[in-house]
């Protein structure tokens, strides 16, 4: 059986204790914004502001696609789609298929 190199115990000790420290701090964060913020638990009901900043992130996206896709028309010969991308790409080239003869 390998046996753990002679500062590892030390490390692990000391990780666990950032961790606690870490923790104990963050629940008396938390407690003491509950007590300067009593009515901050209670749930209001208009709507979540993630779902307004997502809206007007996609009115955001599809302008910065629409001039995109106006700049490469007017700058390039090539033909060009507007499609969400894995990797952040507004618009996407599009090459025609030839057929093979």
């Amino acid at each position: 059986m390998a046996s753990n190199p002679p500062g590892q115990g030390f490390q692990n000790k000391n990780r666990v204790a950032i961790l606690a420290e870490l923790d104990k701090e963050k629940r008396r964060l938390i407690q003491s914004q509950s007590m300067n913020n009593p009515g901050a638990s209670i749930p209001l009901s208009r709507p979540p502001v993630k779902e307004f900043r997502d809206h007007a992130e996609q009115q955001h996206i599809a302008a910065q696609q629409k001039a995109a896709l106006q700049h490469a028309h007017a700058h390039s010969s090539g033909f060009f789609i507007t499609q969400d991308s894995s990797f952040g790409n507004l618009i996407l080239p599009v090459l025609p298929r030839l057929d093979a003869e």
